[in-house]
């Protein structure tokens, strides 16, 4: 209830303003000798309060544009270390005047050295723009000692379920990039990467429910963007972030950001290391009932404890060299070496349907894994001629590789705690080795009257190999277990192309078209039956956008997706991962892409308040289905329903005073699900309200404070029904050492709320789980910003898409 009040009580006042997405201001800075100037900072600045809106660097020619900005006042100030601040005159942008193209600014050279100053501008915590919402991680200081997982449970329309899994406006399938690269992870694995990777190392989150055809079909819910900090600068600067964070155990990030530019060359790199230690405790309660009569036959009444450790080393090298003003080659090194150890204690009470105990099982099950991964990117830019055309490319290799050992014991014991058989033992080796290869090109070509024409080509290949080995002890005598044991092969060739059309068609609508297409070929081959499969398919993906702006506070937007989301390699891969004696979860080899059309209606007042209708059909959904077999439980993805969902979602970032700034977001949707599970029909609904806000406060010109909070009523997770859930967290921020430098200190979930609890119940299946975890923390931070040289932003590059469904330990 506290957080219910909490962010109602905040949303009321946060509607109490609201301006849209108006017109473009454009320019150039000059340097000294009157030359253009490449990579100063400039920043759109809203007048009277001077509140910093947009921010970027200027590019190769000196020019900058910003674009989407709300009809009203503003003026714009150019800042590069070495030089003096310079402002333009204010000016006023109008539905009359709605593209203005503003004198040169003339930087001049400040009168003595200028050496270690660092230039900073204050970004808000969140940005809606017209086909994205952006959250800046550092401009919120409850973000301090966090991880790149815990950004994202709070970010606006973003769901995380107790297993980690990511959905976003209540749908699942969400394409996760990380600078424009997908992870090439999925679902738990996908999970534990982010949790192993500081928020310190990152700058932003963009978040698309429809992205536009540029970017891979893959993603049923949309796509999800993980910047990371990276600079690219004349002279050099870097970023050094030390953490520390204590909940029941201590937690420690260290990070640092290099980059260095001596005139045609520009070179950087960064490196994170984040050690992390946790737990979980997880309560299991099964009925098992006979599957033809449904009738009770006994009781599970399961609990484990799980400690786990590990540690994550990111590091990433790379340079580009300027050729020319018009021409840029770039290569990138990336590793991530990530060893990571889980014990789990469990012990299982089976009782009769009298609910008289029959037997107590006591497991131990560890688990010790190394995920090493390396990326080679290749690319180049090339402008071509003064228009404004350009042609990009990037060619990409990936490697994963994991090596996991799992050991598990089970002894069985009465209710006298006597010895009822002799304890069993299982031994695991599931390694898995990932390559992907991967290349692209695309060309923009601007047309007259503001229209844009857009097009690229991209190719494919993905090889996985997972000889997955079992052997049970018996009497000290090591014996293979067939029957758990798999050896899959398995390689996936994707082709894709697309065209994207914008143009302004009257004064007030605008139009964006798009078109892609993707040929996706699969084979799989289960080497240990000699089973394969092979699945090949050609599919189209239209999108459509448009917008009217009836006038200076109304702005309405209408946009079309058709998007997939294709199983990923670990549901593919049919081999068995235990939990314990009686839990476990396997692959399916037969699984099918499914397929959603996605339609938004949108409605933007002042640039403050954002109101959107959606409505996706998707079918051939797939889920993980809970099964029953005998005794035992076990997790399966299946090809199991089609899904309707209507939703309802409002968005503000309102400065409610000179100190204080409210961001809101409530989204309010119903998910049906209908198909058959486990040979039973089912047709489950569910409304859910998922409330996130977050209110700043500016103490003093160097003091920040921030309350911030999310809240979920019970809904549906595919076939399974998640209670309400929320946290609360509040931080202070602290500008030091001539604001070089951040202190900042946070208390995230501050009254433990954050637990879940989720039922299951269809045909014999019938489950309750409930999970706490190691989420109230207190996390002290410290930030240390250096340079000498010209500050500038880093050089845009084609995004990679591709890597987004590799199963990982």
């Amino acid at each position: 209830m506290r957080l219910l009040l909490f962010a109602l009580t905040s949303l009321s006042l946060t509607f109490q303003a609201a301006a849209q997405e108006g017109g473009t201001v454009a320019g150039t800075v000059k340097g000294a000798g009157g030359k253009l100037s490449d990579g100063a900072t400039v920043a759109l600045l809203r007048l009277p309060d001077s509140n910093v809106l947009k921010r970027q660097a200027t590019g190769p020619d000196g020019s900058y544009t910003f674009k989407q900005v709300a009809y009203g006042t503003y003026r714009v100030v150019a800042t590069a270390v070495g030089h003096n601040k310079v402002s333009s005159a204010p000016f006023e942008l109008t539905a009359d005047k709605a593209s203005l193209q503003l004198p040169s600014l003339q930087l001049e050279p400040a009168a003595k050295s200028m050496a270690g100053v660092t230039v900073t501008a204050q970004r808000p915590p969140i940005e809606h723009k017209v086909d994205r919402t952006v959250v800046n991680v550092d401009a919120s200081p409850t973000n301090v000692g966090a991880t790149a997982l815990e950004v994202l449970e709070k970010a606006p329309g973003v769901m995380v379920d107790k297993d980690g899994n990511i959905s976003l406006k209540g749908k699942e399938g969400v394409l996760v990039l990380v600078d424009g690269r997908p992870t090439q992870l999925s679902g738990q694995d996908l999970a534990n990467l982010l949790r192993n990777m500081p928020a310190a190392g990152l700058d932003q989150v963009e978040i698309m429910t429809n992205p536009p055809a540029r970017y891979d079909a893959e993603g049923n819910a949309g796509v999800i963007n993980i910047k990371t900090k990276k600079k690219n600068a004349a002279g050099y600067n870097g970023t050094l972030s030390l953490g520390y964070t204590q909940g029941r155990y201590a937690k420690f990030n260290e990070g640092l950001n290099l980059a260095y530019r001596a005139g045609k060359v520009a070179l950087f790199t960064n490196f994170n290391h984040y050690a992390n230690n946790g737990f979980e405790r997880l309560s299991i309660q099964r009925n098992l009932r006979d599957e033809d009569t449904q009738l009770l036959e006994n009781y599970f009444d399961q609990v484990s404890r799980k400690r786990m450790k590990g540690s994550s080393f990111q590091g990433r090298i790379g340079a580009d060299y300027f050729a020319s003003k018009k021409t840029t080659l770039g290569v990138t090194l990336s590793n991530n070496h990530s060893p990571y150890e889980a014990t789990n204690r469990s012990e299982t009470e089976i009782s009769t349907s009298a609910k008289e105990l029959e037997s107590i099982t006591r497991a131990l099950v560890q688990n010790r894994t190394t995920w090493n991964s390396i990326g080679t990117n290749l690319n180049f830019r090339r402008v071509l001629g003064a228009g404004g055309r350009e042609l990009t490319a990037d060619l990409d290799y990936n490697t994963y590789n994991s090596r996991n050992r799992q050991y598990m014991t089970n002894a069985y014991f009465d209710p006298q705690g006597q010895a009822l058989q002799k304890t069993d033992t299982l031994v695991g080796a599931l390694p898995q080795d990932i390559r992907i290869y991967s290349g692209r090109t695309d060309y923009t070509h601007p047309l007259k009257k503001g229209a844009k024409l857009e097009g690229g080509l991209k190719a494919t290949i993905v090889r996985t190999d997972n000889n997955v080995q079992y052997d049970s002890i018996q009497y000290g005598v090591s014996v293979r277990d067939r029957g758990r044991s798999n050896h899959f092969r398995y390689e996936e060739a994707i082709q894709a192309a697309y065209v994207n059309f914008n143009t302004p068609l009257t004064k007030k609508i605008s139009t964006q078209l798009g078109l892609r297409l993707e040929n996706t070929v699969s084979k799989g081959l289960q080497l240990t039956t000699n089973e394969p499969f092979d699945r090949s398919y050609i599919q189209l993906f239209p999108t459509a956008y448009f917008q009217y702006k009836a006038n200076d506070k109304h702005n309405f937007g209408v946009n079309y997706g058709r998007r997939l989301r294709r199983p990923n390699y670990e549901s593919l891969n049919p081999f068995i991962r235990f939990m314990d004696r009686y839990t476990y979860s396997q692959g399916n080899p037969e699984l099918k892409p499914q397929f959603s059309n996605n339609i938004e209606l949108t409605h933007s007042f002042r640039n403050l308040l954002t109101t959107t209708l959606n409505y996706t059909a998707t079918n051939d959904i797939f889920q993980g289905v809970i099964q029953q077999k005998g005794q035992e439980t076990y997790m399966r993805m299946e090809n199991i329903a089609k899904q309707r969902q209507y939703g309802l979602s409002l968005s503000a970032n309102v400065p409610l005073t000179k100190w204080w700034t409210s961001n809101m977001y409530v989204n309010v949707f119903s998910n049906r699900f209908e198909g058959l599970v486990n040979k039973t029909p089912v047709a489950f609904t569910a409304t859910t309200l998922a409330l996130n806000g977050s209110q700043q406060f500016k103490l003093t010109k160097t003091t920040t404070a921030e309350v911030s909070g999310w809240y979920r009523t019970p809904g549906l997770m595919g076939v399974m029904r998640m209670e309400s859930m929320g946290m609360m967290s509040a931080g202070f921020s602290q500008q030091v050492l001539k604001t070089k430098g951040t202190l900042r200190l946070t208390v995230r979930d501050i009254f433990y709320t954050q637990k879940a609890s989720v039922t299951s119940r269809y045909g014999n299946v019938d489950a309750a789980f409930q999970e706490v975890r190691d989420s109230r923390v207190a996390s002290l931070g410290f930030t240390y910003r250096f340079s000498k040289g010209k500050v500038a932003g880093p050089r845009k590059r084609a995004g990679n898409e591709e890597q987004e469904r590799v199963g990982m330990d």
